[in-house]
């Protein structure tokens, strides 16, 4: 379970750096906040922080992928059909390793924070994702 969690995590965080590609999003230290559904099984709520800095908004989307959280190869998961329209952001994703899984998900911006979903399909079956985000500030590294 952990290592699906991770799993999942890491594609979480792949759509991020997707997201911040184009500019509803600002560089900082922002809070995301997951809740995770299986069918049969709600997880609580956890929330992490990361840094988005500027270089990461103008890179290649995977550039800032975490490494180690998942596999040997960050690179695993790819993003495909980012969409914006207006503050909404949309995508699909792909990830192969040893949990292979496709998805996508949308977050819609209001200032500096966001709501969204995630919907990922996988071997041990659907996952759905509630997402929420928000700036704290200046990235404190």
């Amino acid at each position: 379970m952990k290592l699906l969690i991770a799993a999942v995590f890491v594609a979480t965080l792949a759509a991020a750096a997707v997201y911040a590609q184009t500019n509803p999003m600002r560089a900082g230290q922002w809070e995301v906040g997951m809740q995770m559904q299986m069918a049969g099984m709600q997880m609580p709520e956890f929330k992490t922080q990361q840094c988005i800095t500027q270089e990461q908004l103008q890179k290649d989307p995977a550039s800032g992928l975490p490494t180690g959280a998942r596999d040997s190869n960050p690179s695993a998961c790819k993003v495909s059909d980012y969409k914006q329209v207006g503050n909404t952001v949309s995508w699909k994703m792909a990830c192969t390793g040893q949990q292979p899984m496709t998805g996508e998900g949308e977050l819609a911006f209001a200032g500096d924070a966001y709501t969204g979903t995630i919907k990922m399909n996988m071997a041990q079956g659907a996952m759905a994702m509630k997402m929420s985000g928000k700036r704290l500030g200046d990235c404190t590294k």
